[in-house]
């Protein structure tokens, strides 16, 4: 392959001894600039228009990782970080959250931590629900073991990462359940997630034994067979004594005072009437 075109297909960014250790000779590297390439510090390439953040990951000798490696491997963060994370073990850079401890092999052709360390870093540096969604969404879609990051931070003390390990529920299926947990957690709302009620199946939420919390997504009602089986969900829990409270993850995240006032309603309403709770099946 034409060095210039392993260059574009290694985020536009690499320095020499990632070059060398492609095959390429120093001939070759020299034929970069003429190529279209420019060198901006002595060891680095970059191609026209290349990623910024990977850019700024070979200038610095360091790796994405963090919040600014979530997206590159589909990992559940809501918000981007206004800085660069990067993972350097020397230097002196500035303008960027340094994490300097990698523990995993990143990944082989760009400047990207290892989804481990990313995870890893992000429990020790995020706020819950940043962090507890992102470490999630690591373990539900790349497969990695909670004991792995429990061994790995052993030996650190530290509040973020000892909350955020407290936090991490594994039996939230998006990002928006993650959040809608750290919501009722950190109001005082207890709740059972994933919860099998027979005669109407899986809800994402139960409180107190009767109080049915539904966390809609983006294509809910997408068809109108949804539609149908939703509206037969929520007339048999009204049915079997359930109440239901459904909403878009707009509600959870741009109108939470809302969402809890609704509920501590129909709690306080519940309660004070003195209606015994259903039995149900733990998800």
């Amino acid at each position: 392959m034409d060095i210039f075109e392993y260059l574009k297909q290694a985020g536009g960014a690499a320095r020499t001894a990632q070059l060398l250790s492609a095959g390429y000779s120093r001939r070759d590297i020299g034929r970069l600039t003429d190529l279209g390439a420019t060198q901006p510090r002595r060891g680095v390439f970059l191609v026209p228009d290349c990623d910024p953040d990977l850019a700024a990951a070979i200038r610095h000798n360091g790796r994405l990782t963090c919040a600014s490696a979530a997206s590159r491997y589909g990992l559940w963060l809501r918000n981007p970080p206004p800085r660069l994370h990067l993972a350097c073990n020397h230097g002196h850079g500035r303008g960027f959250i340094r994490h300097r401890t990698l523990r995993f092999d990143g990944h082989q052709d760009l400047p990207i931590a290892a989804v481990e360390d990313v995870t890893l870093h992000a429990l020790g540096c995020l706020a819950p629900p940043s962090s507890t969604a992102l470490a999630t969404s690591a373990i539900r879609l790349h497969g990695i073991h909670l004991e792995l990051l429990k061994d790995q931070l052993r030996g650190d003390r530290s509040a973020p990462v000892l909350r955020a390990l407290r936090d991490l529920d594994l039996r939230a299926e998006s990002i928006v359940e993650v959040d809608a947990q750290h919501l009722f957690r950190t109001n005082g709302i207890h709740f059972d997630a994933q919860v099998f009620l027979p005669g109407i199946g899986r809800v994402d939420f139960l409180l107190d034994g009767f109080l049915i919390v539904e966390i809609d997504g983006f294509a809910f009602h997408s068809q109108r067979a949804d539609m149908l089986r939703d509206r037969d969900r929520n007339n048999t829990s009204t049915v079997q004594g359930f109440a239901v409270l459904r909403y878009m993850p707009e509600h959870i995240w741009f109108n939470p005072d809302h969402v809890l006032g609704e509920i501590r309603a129909v709690l306080a309403a519940r309660n004070g009437q003195g209606t015994a709770t259903r039995a149900f099946q733990p998800g």
